[in-house]
């Protein structure tokens, strides 16, 4: 009423505007709104035309086209406005459609000892694992550096020991060190998992893929975690032993607290539960604490200031590490991948099938970068040698013999002269004039050979005679 009483009297939206305290937009407004009956006026956009459109387009999909697809034919239908005011349109419209097509849930209802729900949460370099009770609302929690299946299960077993049984069903959503696949949308569990459950008798149990509400209970509580247990004043989320001893004191907190929403202290609610609980197995399993470590280039994980190697495909890979019985395991996902038995600190341990075979010896390759050296490589792999053999006899005039071997070259043929110089490898003669008195002395050479096998003659029998048959008077 200020706004247009200041109106009505100085007749400007700038002037009402200052008096107001307003801007002249907002005056605009109300007195538009003032000359049609107290009604909001309609706004023209450029899109005005193209909405019955988009609204059964929207309908149409459910709700899931996305404005980049539908663009195109809003243009064709006489759109000319921008890029950016079609998707607010779109975004408008699709709100509007989930606004009247809410699928609706309805609160759950549990029944006591049936459901444990778990998930994990990360905060800054660690995990948490969260548990809860779904009748009782019991909560457990729990830090670790790793969300691997090994860890998982450990959370799991300590849960159930502070249960002190184990419920019927134990859901989570599909996380991947639990899952070995999905078939029809059915969730296969990791062989590992499926040992686990049988041992201590519950049933594994997934969410539907990308639906949060389904252990929306368990998804509160990470969040609950996040903001009333890790307060940065109070927690260094780094430091994993301190994490977990505040946070067994928050359970012990939140567990005697009355919960809001069942009206009722959770850890009075589970002395009533645990009568319904499974027994806890009399043997329990042996879980390996396993570590991550990232392959190096070298193609080997550290543990234990060692190093030990694996296969050079998973170079850049994480992998999970776990000692049992005085071997190492190291495991990508489920599958083995390397086993190798415990070294001492500092020490190596290589699996030559890893790189492809044993070590092969170092090989230095030749490379020709003057004109002499060209022409005298061009002879092929008995140049070669004949370098590498001068090398290694420490000629170090053989730059400037080159010049001479490639003028032998034009002279004597190329036969003759890879000849003489297999002859001078041979005798380990590297110096030119060494290979010209070779080339000199032509073809009647000896061509010394290898020593062969020893000359065995097989001799013929002959009996023999004793002393006596040879002695002075003795008959013949």
């Amino acid at each position: 009423m200020d706004i247009q009483s200041a109106y009505r009297e100085v007749g400007t939206y700038r002037g009402a505007a200052e008096i107001c305290g307003v801007t002249h937009k907002t005056v605009k407004r109300v007195v538009a709104t003032m000359l049609n009956d107290g009604r909001d006026p309609a706004v023209a956009h450029n899109y005005d035309a193209v909405t019955d459109l988009v609204a059964e387009r929207v309908e149409r999909t459910k709700g899931r086209i996305s404005a980049k697809r539908l663009l195109p034919v809003a243009i064709a239908a006489g759109y000319v406005g921008s890029a950016r005011n079609f998707r607010r349109l779109v975004a408008d419209e699709k709100a509007a459609f989930s606004t009247e097509h809410h699928r609706g849930r309805r609160p759950a209802t549990w029944a006591a000892g049936e459901y444990l729900v778990f998930d994990w949460g990360e905060i800054g370099p660690l995990y948490v694992f969260c548990a809860v009770m779904a009748w009782s609302r019991w909560r457990f929690v729990a830090f670790a550096d790793n969300l691997g299946a090994e860890q998982t299960m450990t959370f799991l077993a300590e849960c159930f020991e502070q249960l002190g049984g184990v419920p019927k069903v134990a859901l989570t959503d599909r996380m991947g060190c639990l899952k070995g696949g999905t078939v029809a949308g059915v969730v296969i569990p990791t062989p590992a998992y499926v040992r686990f459950s049988a041992h201590y008798g519950f049933i594994p149990d997934f969410c539907e893929g990308a639906d949060p509400e389904s252990k929306g209970i368990v998804e509160n509580l990470v969040g609950y975690v996040k903001s009333d247990l890790m307060i940065p004043e109070e927690l260094v989320v780094t430091d994993l032993v301190r994490a977990n001893v505040k946070g067994r004191a928050w359970c012990v907190e939140v567990n005697t607290q009355v919960h809001s929403e069942i009206a009722a202290i959770p850890a009075v609610r589970l002395e009533t539960e645990r009568e319904l609980l499974g027994p806890l197995p009399s043997l329990r399993p042996s879980i390996a604490k396993t570590v991550v470590r990232k392959v190096d280039r070298l193609s080997c994980i550290r543990f234990g200031s060692a190093r030990y190697s694996v296969p050079n495909a998973l170079i850049g890979h994480e992998v999970a590490v776990a000692v049992s019985e005085g071997r190492l395991e190291i495991s990508e996902g489920d599958e083995l991948v390397a086993s190798h038995l415990v070294v001492a600190p500092g020490e190596v341990s290589l699996d030559d099938d890893h790189y492809g075979g044993p070590r092969l010896a170092p090989r230095r390759a030749i490379r020709a970068k003057t004109a002499s050296e060209k022409a005298f490589l061009s002879l092929g792999e008995t140049a070669e040698s004949f370098i590498r053999g001068a090398a290694a006899s420490g000629m170090t005039a053989l730059a400037g013999d080159l010049t001479e071997l490639v003028a032998m070259r034009a002279a004597h043929g190329d036969a003759a002269l890879v000849a003489a110089l297999e002859r001078a490898v041979a005798f380990r003669r590297f110096r030119a004039h060494d290979v010209r008195s070779i080339l000199a002395a032509g073809k009647g050479l000896p061509q010394p050979r290898a020593r062969g096998e020893a000359l065995i003659v097989a001799l013929p029998s002959v009996p023999t005679r004793s002393l006596a048959a040879y002695a002075i008077g003795a008959s013949s």
